[in-house]
């Protein structure tokens, strides 16, 4: 692999990185609703706000959200509104995987014989 084709690798990478924690997830999903400052988010998340705000540094250095000081107040704002597709192809991995293990389920059920475990997996 060259050296272009391994930078453009290595800055997906980080971007995945960035976006590979759940609270950074929520704080993208929140940012896609609306503009929120570090104190809401902070509230929203229930961690610290040093914490919070190591969470944005590192989607803000990723380029996936930036900032607008307002008075004494940091807004943060999505940068990267294309990042939502992403999450809704990750819902649909989600989805599949959950239909995949509930077919294997019933399948497992069905060659033991135990209809009761069929009903019990369609309930749920």
């Amino acid at each position: 692999m060259n050296q272009d084709i391994r930078d453009r690798y290595e800055a997906r990478a980080r971007i995945m990185k960035a976006l590979g924690h759940p609270s950074r997830l929520f704080i993208v999903d929140e940012l896609s609703r609306q503009d929120r400052c570090v104190c809401e988010l902070t509230e929203m998340i229930g961690a610290d706000i040093s914490t919070v705000s190591k969470h944005l540094s590192i989607l803000r250095e990723a380029g996936i959200v930036d900032y607008e000081k307002k008075g004494t107040q940091m807004h943060y704002r999505l940068a990267a509104p294309c990042v939502l597709g992403f999450f809704r192809c990750l819902e649909d991995m989600v989805r599949t995987n959950v239909q995949r293990q509930l077919h294997c389920l019933q399948d497992e059920a069905e060659r033991l014989g135990n209809a009761q475990c069929i009903d019990d997996c369609q309930r749920h």
